[in-house]
């Protein structure tokens, strides 16, 4: 048996990342989704049923810390799969680990994405809204960090503050709804007050999406699109994964720099470059240490038939979720070593290492 400890972004494509791959390879399994939106869990557990699938090969578990814990410890359970922030996810490998479990445990990301003078720059401030804004900035493959190399600065703000004004924030139940809200009041404090902080540190405001209302939904926990240049490698705005509707551009002055920064950096999920060079390119891909890379692609998200991990802080084990790697993580090996002696031949045994030849 196996769980999905899920978080609240994505509450069906992640337990769908687990459960079929697990499923397949022989195993029953329990899915303890977020609390913050348990109901799509549910609608899973329906269509596992409507399948055809036995009773209690998939099963909905929900509860706090306290029935995760349960299931980072229980003897049953042999193997761990989580998604959620760095703290928690190191808290989960480390706990089932002592446990004696098997665990893949990713965490967060501050993904950066590298842009050269000489890329296509109206495209990538296309691909660098859409990134960093889609979902609300609230996905692990968000691109949170513009690293704007030399000329390229100047010219790329410009093109991207043009963009957010054309992003169409609403209830995400409305049919042109292009970005909700984030999901709770505290999230949006927490946005709000990493974002005055830089400003007040001396990033520049570029796009200010602190003070959105969506007219109907005064309540609303609302972040509009926000983009800061100029912003500096200590301020908290580039250090923690903001998990909200912000674009931070960091300026640099050659592509050895940009690489510089984002090795220094503690996360490793995603990273992109825009260029038109391939040597720009191949030497930016050989050298980030980022599990997944992007050349003029701003979410590197790999197809089904790849595996989907970071390196560093973004991940705990060895394993990736789904694909090759997902089915290496919910199998292991057994060797099984046979022998059918004729009864009427002496058996070969010997004080030796055994083998499953016959000695004569």
């Amino acid at each position: 048996m196996v769980a999905g400890i899920t978080p609240f972004n994505f509450p069906v494509m992640v337990p769908l990342w687990m459960a079929p791959m697990a499923i397949a390879t022989g195993n029953a399994f329990i899915l303890k989704p977020s609390e913050r939106d348990p109901s799509a869990s549910l609608l899973l557990a329906k269509l596992w049923k409507e399948a055809g699938l036995p009773d209690g090969v998939f099963q909905v578990l929900h509860g706090d810390k306290e029935t995760v814990d349960g299931l980072l410890t229980h003897p049953d359970v042999d193997g761990i799969s989580f998604v959620g922030s760095t703290p928690i996810a190191q808290y989960v490998h480390e706990t089932a680990t002592k446990h004696g479990k098997r665990v893949q445990a990713l965490g967060g990301a501050k993904n950066h994405a590298i842009i050269l003078p000489d890329a296509d720059l109206d495209n990538a401030a296309d691909h660098l809204a859409a990134a960093a804004f889609g979902s609300a900035g609230e996905r692990c493959m968000a691109i949170s960090v513009a690293v704007a190399v030399g000329d390229a600065a100047d010219a790329l703000v410009a093109k991207v503050q043009e963009r957010p004004e054309a992003v169409k924030v609403n209830n995400g139940a409305e049919p042109d709804a292009e970005m909700g809200p984030v999901i709770t009041p505290a999230s949006k404090e927490r946005i709000v007050k990493i974002v005055t902080e830089a400003e007040t540190a001396g990033a520049a405001m570029v796009v200010d999406g602190r003070d959105l209302v969506v007219p109907g939904h005064e309540n609303g926990f609302w972040v509009g699109p926000t983009v800061l240049d100029h912003v500096q490698t200590q301020m908290t705005a580039y250090k923690e994964e903001i998990f909200g509707p912000v674009l931070v551009v960091v300026r640099v002055d050659t592509l050895e720099d940009g690489i510089r920064l984002i090795n220094a950096n503690p996360y490793g999920n995603g990273t992109a470059i825009f260029t038109s060079s391939g040597a720009a390119a191949r030497k930016f891909q050989r050298s980030v240490t980022v599990g997944m890379i992007g050349i003029n692609v701003p979410l590197p998200v790999p197809v089904a038939y790849h595996s989907f991990g970071g390196w560093k802080a973004s991940l705990f084990g060895d394993k990736h979720i789904y694909g090759p790697e997902g089915v290496s993580f919910y199998t292991r090996g057994k060797v099984v070593t046979s022998r059918w002696p004729e009864t009427h031949h002496a058996s070969g045994a010997s004080y030796n290492f055994p083998s499953n030849f016959p000695s004569n």
